[in-house]
């Protein structure tokens, strides 16, 4: 659906709003998108769709036709956030969550990529020690569509005696794992060549189907190096030693909470992005939720949406360049940050939600100067020699 025209390519985007936040937070992407089009010559096709709470408020389900279509004739989705506190009593087909799984479902998601990076100027929002922190560089590979989290049978019965119990089902096929695995050791054949694999071989079945799996996928990446760790020992690593790794990979339960984890480690899950890959169509979003109580106030932190818009640039459209661009731009605005009197403190401005706000007086328009700063490394790449 992408095409090339004078001076630069065209693609076709689905925008999701959402919740909360969401809309603030995408509205300052879509600056920089503009940007981007002024200064590399691409052009960016916004259709805006409705998800989740606003899609039920609109049509009385969390995932309209229309929004699937759309999504479905797109190149990339580019979504706010899902979520809003007047549906938490809903039954689970009506919760504005379920509109996310799904979009997922839809565009056959089955790899989530959630990297945590954490840049020198924000060291000290770390709870970690910078000594232990400082260098933080990695990826979580997360299978999004099997395991426990849709494994069946589940649900809640009751025995003969009428004591009430729960099951859930953890099932993975080796297909399952192999295309996630093959979707790791790519991205760590790009970054620095490992891949850790993470499990519970010592007590899982389907963690021995994983390990086993994972091994025989690594046989065709002979370039990157593969080590295996049970979940609770990478757990201990996250924190003890973070720069030991490059690309985890590991099962769904696994990697809801260890992505959760590593966010930490950057001190901040607000500023963070993540991308949903599978099928033809990618889908990127910040790691962050809607935020309900700071939206509207023109606070909320549109770095981790920003960052997901070159997640999106790399994965679905192959502009490394652009990407690259996006990325320094942020790099360079949270250099400023520390120059700034009570700049540092932008990631810890809310004890419950770090790193969704921004101080208003202190930091007005952060979109605009990484607007800016995409303006000056343009600039600056003009004028270095070819």
């Amino acid at each position: 659906m992408a095409s090339k025209g004078a001076g630069g390519r065209s693609f076709r985007l689905a925008v999701l709003p959402g919740d909360g936040i969401g809309p603030e937070v995408i509205a300052q992407a879509v600056k920089v998108l503009r940007a981007i089009e002024e200064i590399y010559g691409h052009r960016f096709e916004l259709a805006y769709f409705p998800i989740g709470g606003v899609a039920l408020r609109e049509t009385g389900v969390p995932f309209p036709e229309e929004t699937r279509q759309g999504c479905l004739h797109s190149d990339a989705v580019l979504l706010g956030a899902v979520g809003a506190p007047e549906f938490d009593a809903n039954p689970p087909p009506q919760k504005p969550e379920t509109g996310l799984l799904e979009l997922r479902r839809s565009l056959g998601a089955f790899a989530n990529l959630r990297p945590a990076v954490l840049h020198e100027p924000l060291i000290a929002a770390s709870p970690l020690r910078p000594d232990v922190v400082r260098g933080t560089d990695l990826l979580i590979v997360r299978e999004l569509t099997g395991g426990l989290y849709f494994g069946t049978p589940r649900g809640f019965e009751r025995e003969t005696a009428g004591q009430e119990i729960a099951v859930n089902t953890l099932r993975y096929s080796r297909a399952e794992i192999e295309r996630v695995a093959r979707v790791a050791f790519r991205a760590a054949a790009r970054r620095r060549r490992k891949v850790t694999s993470v499990d519970k071989a010592n007590v899982l079945e389907t963690s021995q189907l994983w390990r086993r799996v994972v091994t025989d996928v690594a046989a065709e990446f002979p370039d990157v190096e593969l080590e295996h760790l049970y979940v609770d020992a990478c757990a201990m690593y996250l924190v003890a030693n973070p720069r030991r790794f490059d690309v985890i990979v590991t099962e769904n339960l696994f990697g809801d909470i260890l992505s959760d984890e590593a966010a930490m480690l950057t001190g901040s899950i607000g500023m963070l992005p993540s991308a949903s890959l599978g099928g033809r169509i990618g889908l990127y979003e910040p790691v962050h939720g809607s935020a309900p109580d700071i939206a509207g106030k023109g606070i909320a932190n549109p770095l981790a949406t920003i960052a997901s818009v070159a997640m999106m640039f790399r994965h679905s459209f192959e502009l490394l360049e652009e990407a690259a661009a996006i990325e320094r731009a942020i790099a360079r605005y949270e250099d400023a940050l520390s120059a700034i009197p009570g700049g540092r403190r932008v990631v810890t401005a809310n004890e419950d939600l770090r790193g969704y706000e921004f101080d208003r007086e202190t930091l007005p328009g952060s979109e605009t100067a990484i607007v800016s700063c995409l303006a000056e490394l343009a600039h600056d790449a003009q004028g270095s020699p070819g």
